[in-house]
């Protein structure tokens, strides 16, 4: 199979679809790479590293959507992406579709067939394509919210640990999965006061043995999202509903009854957001303020780490890129029900009931689409 790897083109995005170890696994399977000249630059490889793996170097990305059977990205496919879709061409990255109905109808309109990392599913229900960014979200989460509470960034001017005699940060986590989790693991490292809130008393035992005294967790009632909101220094929105928006769990009154200069950081923003006040925004543009309130809603955080995220994504997606690619779509869907949750659009259908429900676009069962 030809699969191509195109340059990222959404704003402040530095990973790539493939690194040179992933070409040169594809290349020993029997398959042909174009790798678009400069889509490495952002995690440190030139062309010639991507040569030296065996890919094609492809001047444009004319040759990418033209010639490859198999496109492989790291982000959703913008407006000039989408019109290069054709049918038939499959189409293997992060879609976070609940959150853009233009781009869902857009996506149908080519007639491709869309698979989205974010809903290849593993044992028990586990995300593994979505976890290795989930968890560089949620270290970075913390960092960008202890830089967003010094004066000079908008923040109240409140160091994350404290010192001595001098209280540490609140912090509280909206969700206790992936993101939650390491989030959780990072403020706690640098000694703030944390609390998670989650809806899973299951989870938060886990959490709780994990974590130890030191950790408050809290089950998810809205009085209780009220209070600790409240009282919250930084607030990580990391609540995740598999393939569907974000439920919006924090209001306007509340992040109006969050203390002066407060900070939000919203990681379920690319699936439109936690907060009420969540808007999206970029790398070069990270923060706004809203009800007095620091908000930070990049929809691409793991982007500003792309080195270390675009290795970590590649140890994930790998197995299914050559599954894809050694044994066709129809035959890899039928071998891995995991990766066949992944289908999102095909043949100008949309297979994912969560985004129906979202976008208010009609879906067709993935068993009719898709027969097991």
């Amino acid at each position: 199979m030809r699969i191509g790897v195109p340059r990222e083109i959404k704003p402040d995005e530095h990973r790539v679809g493939l690194t040179p170890a992933s070409v040169r696994e594809l290349v020993h399977h029997g398959h042909q790479v174009l790798v678009e000249t400069g889509a490495g630059h952002g995690i440190g490889v030139d062309d010639e590293g991507y040569v030296r793996a065996g890919a094609v170097v492809a001047t444009g990305p004319e040759e990418i959507w033209e010639e490859a059977g198999l496109v492989v990205k790291v982000k959703e496919p913008q407006p000039d992406e989408v019109r290069r879709l054709r049918p038939g061409q499959l189409l293997f990255t992060y879609l976070h579709l609940a959150a853009d109905a233009d781009l869902v109808r857009g996506l149908l309109d080519s007639g491709c067939t869309a698979l989205a990392y974010e809903t290849v599913t593993g044992p028990g229900g586990s995300l593994p394509l979505l976890s290795p960014m989930s968890e560089v979200a949620g270290r970075m989460a913390v960092q960008a919210g202890a830089h967003c509470l010094e004066r000079e960034a908008g923040g109240a001017g409140i160091l994350l640990g404290g010192v001595p005699g001098v209280r540490a940060a609140n912090v509280v986590v909206l969700g206790g999965g992936v993101v939650g989790t390491n989030a959780i693991r990072i403020a706690m490292g640098m000694e703030a006061q944390v609390t998670v809130i989650d809806r899973s008393l299951p989870r938060l035992r886990e959490l709780d043995f994990q974590f130890g005294g030191r950790l408050n967790t809290v089950y998810a009632t809205v009085e209780a999202i009220e209070e600790y909101v409240r009282d919250a220094d930084l607030l990580i929105g990391a609540v995740l509903v598999p393939g569907a928006a974000a439920p919006r769990l924090v209001n306007r009154p509340m992040v109006r009854g969050m203390r002066d200069r407060s900070v939000i950081v919203d990681v379920a923003i690319d699936q439109g957001g936690c907060c009420e006040t969540s808007r999206p925004t970029t790398h070069s543009s990270p923060t706004y303020m809203d009800e007095g309130v620091v908000h930070y809603c990049v929809t691409n955080m793991p982007g500003a780490v792309s080195r270390t995220s675009t290795f970590a994504l590649n140890n994930a997606t790998l197995p299914y890129v050559l599954a894809l690619a050694d044994g066709g779509f129809p035959a890899a869907l039928q071998a891995d029900p995991g990766l066949r949750a992944g289908l999102n659009i095909h043949r100008g259908q949309l297979a994912v009931a969560a985004v129906a429900e979202a976008t208010g676009i009609e879906a067709t069962p993935l068993d009719v689409l898709v027969p097991p």
